[in-house]
């Protein structure tokens, strides 16, 4: 696809002097550790050395980096006693596995043909995998993909243009939020032939619809050379890919340029007063037109029909300079800023034209030259001379299971039968092409190789299959399979691994915590930890991707929860030692939760403070202390009076008075 061209300069000549000893034998497995985990490293791992070395960190934790010991690191298997390590397996001490170079399977068969008709391409392709180049061996030399031209023959009259087809599929698809009529652009510096050019009908822009066209698209009109992967590819005038058929002068494919003759002048007239003036007349059919101006002027180059009808540069209107198609061919104007202009086609032209000159100052000159058809002998349209020939037949289309031989059908002269244009000849009595077929015998067995399936792992390695099949192809389009011992060649591979690169560490979350509070709106809980694709390794979390984390916290409720209520404490002592008195005790509003609310309802409220009683003490005062009133109290009949005797406090200060009561 043209994307390789930087491959092709020679790489500067340079000697490098590489170490002739595997740098594992130079630096052992604990060198290695302390050039990672510092001096008091050594490897502490001693299983998968040669996939990962792991080393005693600074905390004296066993831990990698994920990194392979070096090429030449001293291992052991369960069969090697003493390996050293090669691309990451334990192969016997000082071996080195033979490289494999790889080696082209067979090509597949011819895909679909790219067009119908006009010339289109289809491609076959192979694969470098038998073998594939292993061991450090070479991968195949030569081309992976093959094209070959198909449906060659012309597409009927009034077909519209291949490219103008895919130019006007975009007419349905909005651009830039409108619809527009899009034709093919071709001109213009910088556009590149093969991609999709195509230019908004009625508005002054163009824009690239398709990075490149379909394959079998002519790279521009004036040329067979066809576009395949987006690059312009030679075509021979016999529309074969890569074909050296080259038209002659007079534009015959494969003729000696002996069915033309050549026309050349020189015009310099003026006139006084300006004007249009004819140059020259250009007959039917003429081929290779040039015309051009000596020198820079404020003349202009002209184009009509013999019925006075102008294409270019009529009616004292200038054209701007582009492409025309005029009489079945494509007239290309220039007029540079620098340079004189010029009108050239390639033809053949299918009628009579006549070039004008609009003069608006003196005639500095205009060279001509162009090709026209050798006259024929006679006059009328049923004229002899001429007469329709099947050439020789052409090679068989295939080498085996049926192919095709043409007698294509060319138009000749009767005196000396050299080919001449097809419109020399009558066509409504150009007889049919001859065809038969050819190399009927079925074809050699071979191998048919399907595409591969997807992998059935994106990472740590999956395996990914093919159809193989031994087939014969035993007509044009019919093919029957065989046992497999039939084809003589090495059977491709069916299966393979494929990535076997690690997967990126990824988060793995550990199971939800019970909702709390038990009630209520609340929050469950995990732990996510960034882990290695085989859960053995926990990294940290920054290797992870961020936005891919696992929530850690969601919301929970396991109903409604209990209101709150008023809690009782235990009742106090009595205040009275003797006969009535109170005792209290706590009241609290709590919630289920126990922390003091003010929702409990007041008139539920239970009381916290009632009446009691204690036993009064009958036991007689001791004599030994005598009972009377403190003198300093001189309330004491008040104390009797309001019945205070009962405490303990007014019982000892006024004795006298409350004995008895």
């Amino acid at each position: 696809s043209g994307r390789g061209t930087c491959l092709d300069n020679e790489p500067p000549k340079r000697d490098f002097l590489y170490p002739a000893v595997a740098p594992g034998q130079v630096y052992d497995a604990d060198e290695q550790c302390r050039f990672q985990y510092g001096a008091t490293s050594r490897q502490c791992k001693y299983g998968e050395v040669c996939r990962e070395l792991w080393c005693l960190s600074k905390s004296n934790r066993c831990v990698t980096n994920s990194i392979p010991a070096a090429e030449g690191t001293l291992c052991q298997t369960g069969s090697i006693e003493k390996g050293w390590c090669y691309q990451g397996e334990c192969v016997p001490f000082g071996t080195w596995p033979q490289s494999i170079d790889g080696d082209w399977g067979p090509w597949s068969i011819w895909g679909e043909c790219s067009r119908t008709c006009g010339g289109g391409v289809s491609s076959s392709i192979r694969h470098c995998d038998s073998p594939a180049p292993s061991g450090g061996g070479k991968y195949c030399l030569g081309e992976r993909k093959r094209y070959r031209s198909c449906n060659t023959d012309p597409c009927p009259s009034g077909s519209r243009d291949f490219r103008e087809k895919q130019c006007a599929d975009f007419d349905n698809m909005p651009f830039r939020g409108k619809y527009y009529n899009w034709k093919p652009y071709t001109g213009g510096s910088g556009v590149k032939p093969c991609a999709l050019n195509c230019l908004a009908e009625g508005y002054n822009f163009y824009t690239e619809r398709a990075p490149a066209v379909i394959d079998g698209t002519q790279c521009n009109a004036d040329s067979l050379d066809i576009c395949i992967n987006g690059e312009c590819k030679h075509v021979g005038c016999d529309n074969i890919l890569g074909s050296d058929a080259k038209e002659d002068r007079c534009r015959v494919c494969g003729g000696d340029g002996s069915t033309c003759e050549a026309i050349e002048g020189f015009f310099n007239d003026s006139l006084p007063r300006g004007g249009y003036m004819e140059v020259v007349q250009i007959p039917r059919g003429s081929v290779h037109i040039e015309i051009r101006e000596v020198a820079m002027s404020k003349n202009y180059i002209a184009l009509k029909s013999e019925e006075d009808d102008y294409y270019i540069n009529g009616a004292w209107t200038i054209d701007w300079p582009r492409k025309f198609d005029v009489a079945g061919t494509a007239f290309h104007y220039k007029r540079p800023t620098d340079e004189p202009e010029s009108l050239e086609a390639l033809g053949p032209t299918s009628e009579n034209l006549i070039v004008m000159i609009l003069l608006q100052e003196q005639n500095l000159g205009i060279r001509y030259k162009f090709n026209v058809p050798i006259s024929r002998t006679g006059s009328g349209d049923n004229e002899v001379g001429f007469a329709w020939n099947h050439l020789p037949w052409s090679e068989c289309s295939a080498t085996c299971a049926g192919g095709v031989q043409k007698q294509e059908v060319v138009c000749k002269r009767l005196d000396d039968s050299s080919i001449v244009q097809n419109n020399y000849c009558d066509p409504d009595s150009k007889p049919p092409e001859n065809q038969r077929a050819c190399n009927t015998e079925p074809c050699p067995p071979e191998w048919f190789i399907g595409d591969w399936s997807e992998c059935s792992k994106t990472c740590d390695g999956g395996m990914r299959s093919r159809t193989v099949l031994c087939i014969r192809k035993i007509g044009p389009s019919e093919e029957e399979t065989l046992d497999n011992t039939n084809c003589l060649t090495h059977r491709p591979i069916e299966k393979e691994p494929c990535n076997n690169q690690s997967c990126p560490p990824q988060w793995v979350a550990l199971d939800w915590s019970e909702c709390t509070p038990k009630c209520g709106p609340g929050f469950k809980h995990r732990i996510v930890l960034c882990k290695s694709s085989d859960l053995l390794k926990t990294f940290p979390a920054a290797q992870c991707q961020e936005e891919s984390k696992p929530p850690v916290r969601i919301r929970c409720s396991l109903g409604r929860c209990p209101p709150p209520r008023w809690v009782t404490g235990d009742w106090g002592q009595c205040s009275a030692q003797c006969g009535l008195g109170q005792q209290m005790r706590t009241v609290q509003c709590l919630s289920y939760t126990g922390q003091a609310s003010s929702e409990c309802p007041e008139t539920l409220r239970p009381p916290s403070m009632q009446q009691c009683e204690s036993k009064c003490d009958s036991t007689p005062i001791s004599n030994t202390e005598e009972c009377k009133d403190v003198n300093k109290v001189a309330y004491c009949p008040l104390v009797l009076k309001f019945k205070f005797c009962s405490r303990a406090y007014f019982r000892q200060m006024c004795c006298k008075t409350c004995q008895g009561h």
